[in-house]
C-alpha cells in the first residue's frame, strides 16, 4: 500500500510558478518592442521534418525529331498548364451559398360525445334500482365523452457561405479522362488551426485557362471546413456529457 508524498504537490505546484514567472519575466523584457521574428532556418533540418511522398506520373522520356517544334508529349505549341495527370495542381474556387427556410404547422382537434338512455324497457327500468348503486334513471343510463387536441409547429432556418481558394492535387486518372482531386489546406491562428479539405472527380474540359476550377463543377464533392484548437475545446461539450447524452434515455 503507498502514501501519498506529502511533498510531491508543493513540489509540483513551485515548479509551475517558477515556469509561470519565467514566461513573464520574457514578456516584461519585451514591453513597448514589437515581437521578434524568427531567424530563416533550414526546413530539412529541423526537428521532426519528413520528406513530402506525393502521387507522381509515370517517368516519360522526351525524344527530338530533327527539323521539329514539337516535343513527344507536348500538348500545344504554347505550354499548357492545366492539370491533366497524376501530381498535377488545379487551384479549386470554392464557393458555397446554401440558404433553407422551412415552417411547418399542425393543428388538430377532435371532440367525440355519447348518451345512452332507455326511458321505456319493457317495465323493467324501474328493477335497475336493485342492480345498479345508488339508484338509477333510465333515461340516462349510459354517457361517454371524449376530447383531444393537438397542436405543433416547427421552424428550420438556416444560412451557410463560404467563399476561398484551395490548391488540390491530382491523385488519380479515370479510364474516362476524368481526374481525382484532393485538396487540403489548414491556417493556424494563434491557438487555433482552421482546416479546409476539398475532394472530388473533375473534367479536364470545366478546368479554366488559368488552371482553376469552380467546386460546382465538382462530381461527388466531399468539402470540409473546420476547426481545431482551444477555441474549439470551449465551445464543444466534455465527453462524458456526450457520453450521457447518448446514453441517457430522458
Amino acid at each position: 500500500m503507498t502514501r501519498n508524498n506529502p511533498i510531491a504537490f508543493p513540489a509540483v505546484l513551485g515548479l509551475g510558478l517558477l515556469l509561470g514567472a519565467c514566461g513573464a519575466a520574457d514578456r516584461l523584457a519585451n514591453v513597448g518592442q514589437a515581437p521578434a521574428l524568427s531567424p530563416i532556418e533550414d526546413p530539412t533540418a529541423s526537428k521532426g521534418y519528413k520528406p513530402v511522398q506525393m502521387p507522381m506520373p509515370a517517368m516519360e522520356h522526351a525524344s527530338y525529331a530533327p527539323n521539329s517544334l514539337w516535343r513527344t508529349g507536348s500538348r500545344a505549341f504554347f505550354k499548357d498548364q492545366r492539370a491533366r495527370q497524376v501530381g498535377d495542381l488545379v487551384t479549386v474556387k470554392v464557393k458555397v451559398t446554401d440558404r433553407a427556410q422551412l415552417d411547418n404547422t399542425t393543428k388538430r382537434s377532435r371532440k367525440n360525445g355519447e348518451d345512452f338512455g332507455a326511458a321505456r324497457l319493457m317495465g323493467f327500468e324501474n328493477k335497475l334500482d336493485k342492480f345498479l348503486p345508488n339508484g338509477s334513471s333510465a333515461g340516462e343510463l349510459l354517457s361517454l365523452d371524449s376530447e383531444g387536441s393537438s397542436e405543433g409547429s416547427g421552424s428550420v432556418r438556416r444560412a451557410e457561405q463560404l467563399a476561398t481558394n484551395v490548391a488540390a492535387v491530382v491523385t488519380q486518372t479515370l479510364p474516362n479522362g476524368n481526374l481525382v482531386v484532393e485538396g487540403k489546406q489548414e491556417i493556424r491562428v494563434n491557438f487555433e488551426v482552421r482546416e479546409l479539405i476539398v475532394a472530388g472527380v473533375i473534367r479536364p474540359e470545366d478546368i479554366e485557362s488559368d488552371n482553376t476550377i469552380e467546386s460546382t463543377k465538382i462530381a461527388q464533392a466531399r468539402i470540409a471546413y473546420g476547426g481545431r484548437g482551444q477555441i474549439t475545446d470551449v465551445q464543444q461539450p466534455r465527453y462524458g456529457q456526450q457520453v450521457m447524452d447518448i446514453l441517457l434515455p430522458f
